[in-house]
């Protein structure tokens, strides 16, 4: 056991590899580690960090041990951060060292940040004062040390005439430390005024922070209903308590609005942590982080591996949205290990949405969680008015996919001088391309999907793969030419259908794969905000929480996509997603409406949306799940296997299902070809195993993977605990 003293003879170390427990090291001479300490080790041939791991060292001769390279200058990964490691390799039956590597992606910064060189004023006179000179000098009073570059730049001057100054000894060079990646935000800055409701739920939070023990507030609160300014309060008390706080969000990149409105609470904006940050400004963040200089970090569900130094309250915001699902090397849902981290850490967490999930609604209702309600848009805007068009009796005109009806409001909308929004969750055109002459389908060679055509670009796309090639003028199995037709619609070819019916509005797209990334989606979203387009026609990322101030219609072009597949959580996705959609409209009390396209009103989640009773949604869908023992009141692991053929990949699939162990509490269903059975030319199988709550699921598993085939050829074996998606 590694003991916090001076030195030690060997240390284990878990390394970024798929490695199911540390390596020991020998600790030279002078060295000192303690657990968590960051270290640079020989692994192989090559040199990689590592962190230094609990627990006791494996005995091993001494002569045989390589040495710890170096400690890296940096804190140390604390206890509890490590207990978490540890917890979510234990549940999702990832290798430790794997989880670990979510907590080492920022290598350079685990050396401090070099100082920078700056100026200071001295005592001394310039020979002689011009207009530049003097603004220099009164910029520079006070003292304080300014770099070359920023102190030219806040009197408006150019390099040179401080280089002169410097020359004559106006100013010494001092060293700077390095910059803040955020100013401190302010608790007191901005104290909003809340509604009552909004105030009661605020001072619940407040007190949880208070005490400064673990507990889990679910916020429930209608669309606008101001759920962002009641846990900016808990932001604040935990700021005023001295502590860090963590804010989850779904698609932080998209959420520009998010990050001003924080600016404007707290005067400044919080540290963002996401894919698209730039690698050095990662690193920065990661630093500043661990030293406690970056106090609020809003961020993606990878920041719940950021080493805070001392956290103290985490908010999972939209806690019900599939993003927080990560389905890549470590298969884990970022809201609820933020539970698990919050617990190990004895911190509060806010869970927020207007859609909670169906399991944070049963916490809830049996006291595992508390509960806080906003049942009421913030200044008593109104909720839209919702209504569904029976596509069976107002069906659209030949080769159209817009109701008469939906296209009637939407030219009142324009009438009006307000925004309208047609909401379809598929990209791209088509979803299926095929020769009319034939019958050949476009479909991926390395994928068991269709090809979607992006009209835009000209490609045809798999949205599994990234597979693309270039939509081609003649059918590649017959060579008739000019015969090729799309089938369905995709967001580009509802926007085709809307220029044609309203050729003088202003039309924008949204969707994730548009040409120009995020930063392009952000000025898009920026100029809905503004009131710079007319109809707006996006996929799912228009419901993640925007603002749009004269949003008052919104049309869902096809109600039923998401309720047609075999998804046990089909109907509380479509519920979810149908409703944060609807819910974009009249936020700033016009009188706004929802319209939903369906082949079905009569279904219950139809029925539920419209009549506005998501309690009699929620109560028929846990009721159900309850009956079929299917999550929150069973549990569900998938096991995937793949590989290069389908004989690989089904005989092992047989083999881990002949060995799995008897259990009356568990059962294994399949093997059975995954819906997708081919994905980047790998074949797939898929296990389900299904048990009671407190079914040792892990064990279960562990057993029937260390019984089973070994792992050879192109075989491999991914298990999913608690997955979110069936394909």
């Amino acid at each position: 056991m590694i003991e916090d003293s001076p030195f030690v003879a060997a240390a284990p170390v878990l390394v970024p590899m798929p490695a199911e427990r540390p390596y020991t090291y020998a600790v030279p001479a002078g060295m000192r580690v303690v657990p968590g300490s960051i270290v640079r080790v020989p692994l192989g041939p090559r040199q990689v960090a590592g962190i230094v791991w609990d627990g006791a060292v494996e005995k091993v001769d001494a002569k045989k041990l390589r040495p710890i390279e170096q400690v890296f200058d940096c804190p140390p990964i604390d206890r509890a951060m490590r207990r978490f490691v540890d917890w979510v390799a234990q549940y999702t039956l990832s290798p430790p060292g794997m989880v670990a590597r979510m907590l080492l992606r920022a290598p350079e910064a685990f050396d401090p940040e070099p100082w920078i060189e700056g100026l200071q004023r001295t005592f001394a006179k310039p020979d002689r004062m011009t207009e530049a000179r003097t603004r220099v000098l009164e910029t520079a009073e006070g003292g304080l040390a300014w770099t070359r570059s920023g102190l030219a730049h806040a009197a408006g001057v150019s390099s040179t005439v401080v280089d002169g100054l410097r020359v004559q000894g106006v100013f010494q060079t001092v060293m700077i430390p390095p910059r803040p990646v955020v100013a401190a935000p302010d608790p007191g800055y901005a104290v909003p005024s809340l509604m009552p409701d909004q105030s009661d739920a605020a001072e619940t939070l407040r007190a949880n922070v208070a005490t400064g023990t673990f507990g889990v507030t679910l916020l429930d609160g209608v669309t606008g209903s101001g759920k962002t300014e009641v846990y900016f309060e808990a932001v604040a008390a935990a700021l005023d308590r001295g502590k860090q706080v963590l804010i989850l969000l779904p698609e932080i990149a998209l959420t520009h609005a998010f990050l001003e409105r924080f600016q404007e609470r707290f005067g400044a904006k919080p540290a963002e942590w996401h894919s698209d940050l730039p690698p050095r400004m990662r690193e920065k963040v990661w630093r500043q982080v661990a030293e406690g200089g970056v106090r609020v970090v809003a961020g993606a569900r990878s920041a719940l591996f950021l080493p805070f130094r001392e956290l103290g309250l985490i908010v999972v915001d939209e806690e019900h949205d599939p993003a927080y699902k990560q389905e890549d090397r470590v298969f884990y849902n970022a809201r609820d290990m933020a539970v698990v981290r919050s617990h190990i850490g004895g911190f509060p967490v806010v869970l927020a949405s207007a859609t909670p999930s169906v399991e944070s609604r049963v916490n809830a209702s049996q006291g595992r969680y508390s509960r806080a309600v906003l049942s009421a848009r913030f200044a008593e805007a109104a909720l839209p008015d919702l209504k569904t068009i029976d596509m069976r009796r107002a069906p659209p005109a030949r080769g159209g996919f817009l109701s008469p009806v939906l296209l009637g409001h939407i030219r009142q909308t324009l009438e009006r001088k307000e925004q309208s929004l047609l909401f379809l969750n598929r990209r791209g055109y088509a979803p299926l391309t095929l020769c009319r002459v034939c019958g050949h389908r476009f479909g991926c060679p390395v994928c068991s999907a269709w090809l979607v055509e992006h009209r835009f670009r000209g490609q045809l796309v798999c949205h599994h793969c990234g597979h693309n090639e270039r939509r081609p003028e003649a059918c590649p199995e017959c060579g008739t030419l000019d015969h090729l037709v799309a089938c369905g619609p995709g967001v580009e070819r509802i926007a085709e259908e809307v220029v044609a019916h309203f050729p003088d509005a202003r039309t924008i797209v949204l969707s994730s794969d548009l040409m120009g990334g995020v930063r392009r989606l952000r000025l898009e979203l920026e100029a809905i905000a503004n009131g710079e387009a007319d109809i707006v026609i996006g996929t799912q990322l228009v419901a993640k929480g925007h603002n749009f101030p004269n949003m008052t219609l919104v049309g869902v072009v096809d109600a039923d996509l998401g309720l047609a597949n075999g998804d046990p959580r089909a109907a509380e996705r479509t519920f979810q997603l149908l409703s944060q959609v609807t819910g974009r409209a009249g936020r700033t009390g016009k009188k706004s409406l929802g319209l939903l396209q369906t082949f079905q009103p009569d279904h219950p989640v139809m029925r539920a949306i419209v009549s506005g009773d998501a309690d009699a949604f929620y109560e028929r869908e846990i009721a159900e799940r309850e009956r079929a023992g299917l999550p929150p009141f069973g549990r569900l692991a998938g096991v995937i296997v793949s590989a290069a053929t389908r004989a690989e990949a089904e005989g092992h699939a047989r083999g881990l299902r002949r060995a799995a162990p008897q259990a009356s509490d568990l059962f294994v269903l399949g093997p059975a070809e995954a819906p997708l059975s081919l994905i980047g030319g790998r074949h797939r199988f898929r296990l389900l195993i299904q048990g009671e709550r407190r079914a040792d699921m892990q064990g279960f598993i562990r057993t029937m993977l260390a019984e089973g085939p070994k792992i050879r050829g192109s075989v491999r074996v991914q298990v999913d605990i608690d997955p979110q998606s069936f394909l």
